[in-house]
């Protein structure tokens, strides 16, 4: 396309590739020119890239970059992008980066000076979260969680309070134990969404309370195939409390600032709604001037 052919792609530059995470179509065509142009591209595992490349008909140098050498491999990446090349960085699927290789070699990159130009794409946490239903206007994104009991509950403790949408990965070779501890240190009353196979013909996206999750991936026939992301519920907050916190914050401030100084500081304070905290002080500045 013409669009694509006066696009800037400076070289001596790394470019970091979202690829797709099952449906081979989920490639965007920024992606296809970025790496049809490059000099060579590291991924994680060359022969998958390989065979994505082919169904492209693009054939390039491929450099193994994966978590067993990532270090290693960014030296080698860092010398090629300094003597002016093209690199793309490729994970299996997904963004590099993100629960993926790649985090270091970036890194690298920018430690020694050189560009790096990020092409968005395919990401299994963003996919499955528009798809919840989970109303939240925070995520926060965990990954996998630690293999052993102990540990696994050690994270999930640390975890407990946070309101915002949790999103974890997880193999399906430990879906049912991770579910059940999600259950003993969140309770049953909170929403999870299983979000499996996404992309790929069998695509299963289910939500249900956490007390009603093992026994659903009990009586799934095809619970301990495909990958998982699973999204949890934030911890519901207690909204008096809020209340009575952005009172006392903004009394304090309304003595020093603005009405819009102290909303804005506030919502920077508490995490609130920055116009939600600015009627409130409006009504509390009402209140003193009647009194």
């Amino acid at each position: 396309m013409e669009t694509l052919s006066k696009q800037s792609y400076p070289a001596a530059t790394l470019y970091v590739v979202a690829t797709p995470i099952g449906n081979v179509c989920d490639i965007s065509l920024r992606a296809l020119h970025l790496l049809a142009l490059a000099d060579a591209i590291a991924c994680e595992d060359t022969r998958n890239t390989a065979q994505l490349l082919s169904r492209y008909g693009i054939n390039k140098p491929l450099i193994a970059a994966h978590q067993h050498n990532e270090r290693e491999a960014a030296d080698k990446l860092v010398a090629r992008l300094q003597a002016g090349e093209r690199i793309a960085l490729v994970s299996d699927a997904g963004t590099p980066g993100v629960s993926d290789p790649g985090a270091k070699i970036v890194d690298a990159v920018r430690a020694a000076g050189l560009n790096v130009m990020p092409l968005p794409g395919a990401s299994a946490a963003i996919t499955a979260l528009s798809g919840s239903g989970l109303i939240n206007d925070q995520f926060y994104f965990v990954g996998f969680l630690p293999a052993k009991a102990g540990q696994r509950e050690t994270a999930l403790r640390a975890l407990e309070q946070i309101p915002a949408t949790l999103i974890f990965y997880e193999a399906p070779h430990r879906i049912i134990e991770s579910v059940q501890a999600l259950a003993s240190v969140f309770g049953s009353q909170r929403q999870i969404v299983f979000a499996r196979e996404l992309t790929k013909l069998f695509e299963q996206i289910h939500r249900c309370p956490l007390g009603e999750a093992a026994d659903w991936l009990k009586n799934n026939a095809h619970s301990e195939k495909g990958e998982y992301v699973l999204l949890v519920e934030g911890a519901p907050s207690n909204a008096d409390d809020d209340l009575q916190e952005a009172r006392r914050i903004l009394g304090i401030l309304l003595e020093e600032c603005s009405l819009k100084q102290a909303a804005s500081l506030a919502a920077q304070i508490t995490g609130q709604k920055k116009n939600a905290l600015y009627q409130l002080a409006l009504e509390m500045k009402e209140g003193q001037e009647e009194e």
